[in-house]
């Protein structure tokens, strides 16, 4: 049998998502926890892999199992072996063709920035930071040239494995909520760091460094030693992944980071 899981899980404490030869990534905590309810070694497969502090409020897995078990156990069992800042919300079981990566059909990331002269000090781990001021307009602008089909070199980070730097965003926009700025960002998949990369552009028009078509610039030049560099990862979410209604996954909020603030 197939089981999807919903996790969401604080990125400081893990190295990322990916298994390490020191079990310190997510998927080695869930895999420990797991095995102690199936009572046999489990692999999961997640929707997307990510890096060391991001934080996640809508991952997706799925693993394979012969043990049977209510859902309950799934949810509450397995929290009950993994750490504080994991935790599985909701279990269901799919059918065989149904995969976490390969199903998903759109991810949605989200990035808060609080911007003050002085850091947070409670949110240090779950926001990154900007001293200077940010001009919202500029940035509201900027963001626009995002949205849609492109060759996202420019955003790439050097490692990235991806085999096409192309991608589509179907949705990126910017909301101010006092100090801070939530940025939205749905598409079909990222590369590697580019939402961080992206955030690292729009804070550079922000500032006043560049006007907005400096997006469009990047874009074209598709060069990425040209390009601002890589943002914290602290304020990174992902925040949600879309399935076919097939699958009959749990629905999710892809604007949960309102929540925080």
């Amino acid at each position: 049998m197939k089981i999807a899981l919903g996790l969401t899980y604080d990125g400081a404490f893990f190295c990322g998502w990916q298994s390490q030869p020191s079990r310190c990534g997510v998927q080695d905590a869930l895999e420990s926890a797991l095995a102690e309810i199936a009572q046999h070694e489990v692999r999961v497969h997640a929707a997307g892999r990510t890096d060391t502090g991001v934080h996640a409020l809508g991952q997706v897995v799925h693993f394979e199992t012969n043990t049977e078990r209510p859902m309950t156990a799934w949810v509450r069992g397995v929290n009950a072996h993994l750490p504080a800042s994991l935790r599985v919300y909701w279990a269901c079981e799919v059918s065989e063709d149904f995969h976490a990566r390969f199903s998903a059909f759109s991810r949605s990331y989200q990035y808060l920035l609080y911007n003050a002269p002085v850091a947070s000090a409670v949110m240090a781990n779950k926001s990154g930071w900007f001293h200077l001021p940010l001009d919202y307009a500029s940035m509201q602008s900027a963001i626009r040239y995002l949205e849609g089909e492109h060759d996202f070199s420019a955003f790439r980070a050097s490692e990235c494995q991806a085999k096409s730097p192309v991608r589509t965003i179907t949705d990126a926009s910017i909301q101010a909520v006092g100090n801070y700025f939530i940025f939205s960002f749905t598409a079909n998949a990222f590369l590697q760091h580019q939402v961080r990369n992206m955030i690292g552009a729009l804070v550079y028009v922000g500032k006043g460094s560049h006007a907005p078509e400096y997006i469009k610039t990047l874009l074209e030049a598709r060069d990425r030693t040209i390009s601002p560099p890589t943002f914290s990862p602290n304020g990174l979410y992902l925040t949600g992944v879309r399935y076919d209604q097939k699958f009959a996954l749990p629905e999710l909020d892809l604007h949960a980071l309102r929540i925080l603030i």
